[in-house]
């Protein structure tokens, strides 16, 4: 058999306890609440005085911030809108010098073409007109100076025409043998 254990007296003292005290425990829990919201309130009104206190000094950073920021985003674009600016300036030119090489063959090729065809049709070329130039500034040094000679004589200015007068016309006194024909109804 079997022995029955004894309880301990500080045991069931406590289970009484802990069983009786369920408000209390409700209450310090309350409590413990209540102090937690109190506390919770206080930094936030700590936060707010501090934000009020330091709001227009941290506005301040912030906007120096700000400026800074802008001027270093400016001095950025500003560089890629030089180093743009250039890249579109040297195409540009690149486009500029291959047109003017472009028409400058053109001209030379159409100044060939028509010098050419102007040999065929035999129009002189400033060479040959400057090598006859040459030739006749020889002969001319060659031959003695021509004698003057006398102006030559006018020739006598011819007279107006007079307009001529207009004709006499001759009024038509009878009837034509034709117009009375016309007149007549035909028989036929």
């Amino acid at each position: 058999m079997r022995m029955a254990k004894q309880k301990k007296p500080g045991k069931k003292g406590r289970d009484t306890q802990d069983a009786i005290d369920p408000q209390a425990q409700a209450e310090a829990m309350a409590r413990g609440m209540s102090e937690s919201a109190q506390q919770i309130w206080l930094a936030g009104v700590g936060a707010f005085a501090r934000a009020q206190s330091e709001g227009n000094k941290l506005f301040e950073s912030l906007v120096r911030e700000g400026m800074g920021f802008e001027k270093t985003a400016r001095e950025a674009a500003g560089h890629q809108a030089e180093a743009m600016r250039e890249a579109v300036e040297s195409r540009v030119g690149q486009a500029r010098d291959r047109a003017n090489e472009t028409w400058k063959r053109l001209e030379t090729a159409f100044e060939t073409r028509v010098a050419e065809t102007l040999g065929r049709l035999g129009v002189p070329t400033r060479a040959d007109i400057a090598e006859l130039n040459a030739k006749l500034d020889a002969l001319a040094a060659r031959s003695p100076a021509p004698t003057r000679r006398a102006p030559a004589r006018k020739a006598p200015v011819a007279k107006r025409a007079q307009p001529a007068t207009p004709r006499k016309t001759v009024g038509k006194s009878a009837k034509s043998p034709r117009a009375s024909a016309a007149r007549r109804p035909r028989t036929s």
